[in-house]
Formats: C-alpha cells, sequence, structure tokens
C-alpha cells in the first residue's frame, strides 16, 4: 500500500518578494525580525514546503498546523504565518511569525500578492453545481483548445497547464495552491483557465483572491449533506460565486428550479440557458440527434443567433453542459460565429472527460462504462443515457464513498436498482467506515425500488464485483461501473492504495474472452 497524493503544481521561477512588503501592503506586524526575509511561496503543508516558503498554520480537524512549525522551519521555512493560537505553539521556532485573527480566511489574497496573480491574469471561467461541474470544464477546455488559445484546466480530475496533466488532490485546490497553479500557468503564456468551483471551496476560501471573468451554474441536487446541515445552506455555498467580488459575468442553467433562484438572488449580470423544453430562457438547447458516438445539438439565443454541434458523448445532460461552455465564452466575449467555425472544422467539440461515462470495452461484448457519478440525480441521468444505446439488458456495478453523505445512499440504492436490469453492490472508497455496513444500506435502498431488477448481487471486493457483473453479461449488454470514473486508488483506512476501475474492467474483459 502507499500514498496516493499528487503533485502541486508552482511557478519553475518564482519571483521572490520580502516579508516587510508583505506586512506593510496588509497592515500586519510580525514576532521576531523581519530583516532581509524574502519570500518566494507558500504553503500549508510541510509535505508540500519549499526553501523560502511562508508556512501557514491553522486549526486543522486533529491538530494545529502551528505545532509543526519546527519542522516547517527545517524545512526551508522562512516565516510563518497563524492565528493567535498558533502564535503560543510556533513561539520557540526561530523564525518571524506573523499573526492573523483566520488565517484560512487572509491565505487567498497574501497568496495572490506572493505569487502576483493579479498581475494579467487570464481570463478565468469557474463552474458550480452538484453535477456537470467536470463535464463543462472539460469542455470549455476543449473549445478553447479548438479556438487556438494556450489554456488551463483546474477540475476534479486533473489540473492543466496546456499539455501539462497531473492528478488533482481536491476538486478545487487550496488558496495557495491555486494561485500557485496560476502563476505556473502565467509562465507557460496560459490565456484562459477552466476552474471547478465546489461549494466546500467557496465556504472553505479556496478561490479567495480570484475574480472570476464569467462563472455558471448547472444544477443542484442531494449531494454533500454530510458538510452542509440541509439543501438550502448546500445552495447558499454556491451562491457565494455570484457575488461582484467574485465574478464579473454569470450563466445559469434553468434544468433545476435552484436555477431561477440564483438569478433572483445573484448580484452580478446572469444570462439564462435551458435544455427543458418549455422553460423560458435566453439561450435554448435542442437535442437533434442522439447516437452511441455522439450527441447532436443547436444552441439558439438572443437575436436568433445558433449553433448547431456535436459533443462526442452520449447523454442529454452531456449536450446541456456543452451549450453551457458555449455560452460561457459568449460571455466572455467570443463570437459564436467563430466559435462555430472552430467546431465545424473538427466535426464538433473535441475534449476527453477521464471517467464520464467512459466506454472501456472493446468492438465486440457487452459494453462497459465507468463513470463518477456518486449522487442520485447522476445515476439518474447516466442510467438513462445508457440504456437508451443498450439493445440488450442495463447492469449498474455501484459502491459508496465511506465517510462523506450518507444521507444519499437509499435514494443512490433505490434509483440504481430502478434503472437497471442486474444490479451489482460492492465497495468503492470505505475510508473508515465499515464497508459491509455501506452496502446494507445501498441494498436497502435497492429494495425501495418501483422497478425489481431480475437480480441484485453484494458482491465484495471490487475486483471480484466487475468479474461477477461480466460473468453475466452477453453481447448487446451494457454495464455502468458507477462512483471510481478516472481514479487511480481507494481510500481503505486512510490510506490511497493503487487502484484502477478502468483498468479492472478491460483486464476482467480480457478475462472472460472478450478482446
Amino acid at each position: 500500500m502507499t500514498d496516493r497524493t499528487p503533485p502541486v503544481l508552482r511557478p519553475e521561477h518564482p519571483q521572490a518578494r520580502s516579508l516587510a512588503g508583505l506586512l506593510e501592503e496588509f497592515g500586519l506586524t510580525a514576532q521576531g525580525s523581519t530583516d532581509g526575509v524574502e519570500i518566494s511561496g507558500v504553503t500549508l503543508s510541510t509535505g508540500d514546503l519549499h526553501p523560502g516558503d511562508l508556512y501557514v498554520g491553522i486549526h486543522g480537524a486533529r491538530s494545529h498546523g502551528a505545532s509543526y512549525a519546527a519542522t516547517a522551519r527545517e524545512g526551508g521555512a522562512v516565516a510563518i504565518l497563524t492565528d493567535p493560537e498558533g502564535a503560543k505553539l510556533a513561539h520557540d521556532a526561530g523564525i518571524p511569525i506573523v499573526v492573523v485573527p483566520s488565517p484560512r480566511e487572509a491565505l487567498g489574497e497574501i497568496s495572490a500578492w506572493i505569487y502576483r496573480t493579479a498581475d494579467h491574469p487570464p481570463l478565468l471561467f469557474g463552474t458550480t453545481g452538484t453535477n456537470g461541474k467536470t463535464s463543462t470544464s472539460y469542455l470549455l477546455e476543449g473549445i478553447l483548445k479548438q479556438l487556438g488559445l494556450v489554456s488551463g484546466l483546474s477540475s476534479t480530475s486533473e489540473r492543466h497547464i496546456g499539455d501539462l496533466s497531473v492528478v488533482s488532490r481536491l476538486t478545487t485546490p487550496e488558496a495557495s495552491e491555486m494561485h500557485a497553479l496560476l502563476a505556473r500557468m502565467r509562465e507557460s503564456k496560459v490565456r484562459a483557465v477552466a476552474v471547478e468551483v465546489s461549494a466546500q471551496a467557496l465556504s472553505r476560501n479556496r478561490v479567495d483572491g480570484l475574480v472570476f471573468d464569467v462563472v455558471a451554474f448547472t444544477n443542484l441536487s442531494h449531494d454533500h449533506l454530510d458538510d452542509y446541515a440541509d439543501m438550502e445552506e448546500y445552495f447558499q455555498a454556491k451562491l457565494a460565486l455570484f457575488e461582484p467580488e467574485r465574478a464579473k459575468r454569470g450563466v445559469v442553467s434553468l434544468d433545476t428550479a435552484w436555477g431561477q433562484r440564483v438569478v433572483d438572488a445573484a448580484r452580478i449580470p446572469i444570462t439564462t440557458i435551458s435544455a427543458t423544453p418549455g422553460v423560458d430562457a435566453e439561450w435554448v438547447v435542442r437535442i437533434d440527434d442522439e447516437r452511441a458516438a455522439y450527441t447532436e445539438f443547436t444552441l439558439t439565443g438572443p437575436e436568433g443567433r445558433s449553433l448547431t454541434t456535436r459533443v462526442r458523448m452520449i447523454g442529454w445532460h452531456m449536450a446541456a453542459d456543452a451549450a453551457l461552455a458555449i455560452v460561457m465564452l459568449v460571455e466572455a466575449g467570443f463570437e459564436l460565429e467563430a466559435i462555430g467555425h472552430a467546431l465545424d472544422d473538427d466535426g464538433g467539440i473535441v475534449a476527453y472527460l477521464p471517467g464520464r461515462t467512459e466506454r472501456v470495452s472493446g468492438d465486440h461484448g457487452p459494453s462497459v462504462y465507468v463513470d463518477f457519478g456518486h449522487s442520485p440525480d447522476a445515476f439518474l441521468n447516466t442510467l438513462a443515457a445508457v440504456r437508451k444505446f443498450t439493445p440488450g439488458r442495463t447492469i449498474m456495478l455501484f459502491g459508496a464513498d465511506g465517510d462523506r453523505d450518507a444521507s444519499k445512499r437509499l435514494e443512490m440504492g433505490r434509483i440504481a436498482a430502478d434503472g437497471s436490469d442486474i444490479l451489482v453492490i460492492t465497495d468503492h472508497h470505505p475510508r473508515f467506515e465499515n464497508a459491509a455496513s455501506i452496502r446494507k444500506v445501498l441494498l436497502d435502498g435497492a429494495a425501495l425500488a418501483e422497478h425489481q431488477p431480475q437480480q441484485i448481487l453484494e458482491v465484495s471486493p471490487p475486483e471480484a464485483a466487475i468479474r461477477a457483473a461480466i460473468a453475466l453479461a452477453t453481447e448487446g449488454d451494457s454495464i455502468l461501473w458507477a462512483g471510481p470514473g478516472h481514479q487511480d486508488y481507494r481510500d481503505i483506512e486512510g490510506v490511497r492504495t493503487p487502484y484502477s476501475a478502468r483498468d479492472e474492467a478491460r483486464a476482467a474483459l480480457r478475462e472472460a474472452g472478450w478482446a
């Protein structure tokens, strides 16, 4: 077993700034001498420490970061930013200590200053919502490339700087990492960046110090109620993105009722879009053709402006995400006609979405799709899309996250059962929960379905579960393995164990005799 923590991308040629300059800029004072102290980076983690860093000690779930001040100094930290409690813990560290009431709240602006990310920033696009954030971000990045721009991406799956790609740690990185990433992008001449913005990122100050040119809202459905008291609190966290301190313009999907609430409460100019027939929106998405290889759609906007193109994925929701990305570009100043020409030249939108209804099977035998969806609404849309192109039976394989929102598990089980002919329930990331207990709740949810599958199996571990599903499948059947998607590990008792659902599915198909 091993730790699969991905690296943090930083500028390769950082420009140091003086600690005295930081204190003057933000009206702060320091304990200890600041003479000659130069800061070239900032971090919350001793594991990501570089010589010349400002180490930020915040109160964590299990301990206070400032208790590692001596370790930070030994690793090359030249100063510490912390709160009054942390200052006491770091008193004997031997390097200057800057005290603020809340280091997390100060982190974004200070990181922006250290990394100079407000100087000649790229076009910044931010997308929030329960589902569709990742798809919209990848599709937006793909279109930017087709328009000839050097682009960047920060998503649940990956961070991109032009052609450089690394696996992500969090949906939205900590503010210090976000600004370091943008500084690295500036070195690489990136002109536009698509950022996936989670509710937690907004609640925990991870996008502080950024002003997005265009932000978007996809939808809201049951998720993350382990972090938020109820759906209203979850919604209010998302709504914070539509404030003038965070964004200049917004695009809002009206495909869920929450979208209209964003429009009513937003304090920035808003444009609306919908793929739902009969909904009154400024931009309308019409699905023209759905095939296993693509979904074709027409986007029509104000003054009769129109564009017809296709996205190389299945499902109306993917077309809706693609159209949302296009309108975000229009709101940023790109001409719809120019976008249309670029897409026509390539036969549609060119974008690879790792682990999003990703077909990992060959031309013969059952179709196997690996998907990252892990909410009831994601199950509903993806199952419907897979079923549409399945002449045989639809087999659903999934598990649920441990130590995450447990309140959605019954509904996940119910929807999975209702939309499948055969259901296989297995494990995902148990973390510190008992895997068998998680599976039991999913089985209880499946029993609530109005439509009961022909078979319901409980198989652990997932290596055995995918083989059980493939053993039941024949030519013309489809298997949807929901949950793991692009991830290359499983979290078991806090350890990230190497694991790839895509590789496991392909191996199981070969073992079963399918090329």
